[in-house]
């Protein structure tokens, strides 16, 4: 199983790419995953769509190869990055390469709350795009207090990554039941 993760995050130390980097490594045995730079891609514009960049076309083509997709988004004023909307909003144009796709929306942010504003707006936009999420009920993946539950570059809680396993299987699940 291929997945692309996209992390919504610029920063150096990021802990959405922390989570990232986390279960690329953890569940290296239950399928290969690539994360997708989406700090380089130009700003959306529908004077563009059908003949976007370069950087665009290999973007939408990964996305496109992918079985799934992750997506960690930390919480920026109760909502998404901008990086993160300007990405979907590629996405969601002319050959819609998310539409259909199984995807896991996932954040993490020093907050008590976690990204759980963030996570709501991604899912209404991943639903106008009619990317198909993975349900919700017990299966979110929202990590408060990143702080006291990262350390020297990976998620080290052992709460936070027994949830983590029991989620990701399910998601594995969910996976093979979309794409068959």
């Amino acid at each position: 199983m291929k997945v692309v993760a996209l992390v919504g995050s610029l920063r150096k130390d990021s802990f959405n790419m922390q989570l990232v980097k986390t279960i690329e490594k953890r569940y290296s045995n239950r399928f290969d995953m690539e994360i997708a730079e989406i700090g380089n891609l130009p700003f959306f514009n529908e004077d563009d769509e059908k003949t976007p960049p370069e950087v665009v076309v290999n973007f939408k083509n990964l996305i496109a190869g992918a079985d799934a997709v992750l997506i960690s988004t930390p919480e920026f004023n109760w909502s998404t990055s901008g990086v993160l909307k300007n990405a979907l909003e590629w996405l969601s144009r002319v050959d819609k390469p998310i539409a259909g796709k199984p995807v896991l929306p996932m954040g993490v942010s020093q907050g008590a709350m976690g990204s759980l504003r963030a996570q709501l707006h991604l899912r209404q936009v991943l639903s106008s795009i009619q990317a198909t999420t993975m349900p919700p009920a017990g299966n979110e993946i929202i990590i408060g207090a990143a702080g006291q539950k990262f350390s020297n570059g990976e998620l080290t809680d052992e709460m936070t990554l027994k949830f983590l396993d029991m989620v990701i299987d399910k998601f594995v699940e969910f996976v093979g039941e979309q794409n068959n």
